[in-house]
């Protein structure tokens, strides 16, 4: 299976990756959520539920959101986000659209 992920920005910031199975065969779906709330935490997000509860969008959201810079100058940072979100969700085409704040 091969995954298309697409994380956009406001302005018009685009950023397009393209996997494959192998690419995240090392990465099960508990080990993409790991490594999404361990970025959540580090980047000191607030999650967006009233309880306090981190949920799995708002951790994919949010860290795209606080680690924006890091798309265009840490080229291993953003490919390991695209492999989390890819083995979180599981899904062949994934948008994460951070200005309107929606994973579709």
């Amino acid at each position: 299976m091969s995954y298309t992920i697409n994380i956009s920005f406001n302005l018009g910031k685009e950023y397009e990756f393209t996997l494959h199975d192998a690419d995240i065969q090392d990465m099960g779906a508990e080990e993409a959520r790991a490594w999404l709330l361990s970025e959540f935490q580090e980047m000191e997000c607030v999650p967006s539920s009233p309880s306090g509860k981190i949920l799995l969008l708002d951790m994919i959201l949010n860290v795209a959101l606080y680690g924006e810079e890091r798309f265009e100058g840490d080229v291993e940072w953003a490919r390991n986000y695209a492999r989390a979100v890819a083995a979180s969700l599981q899904r062949p085409a994934i948008t994460v659209d951070v200005s309107n704040f929606v994973v579709g």
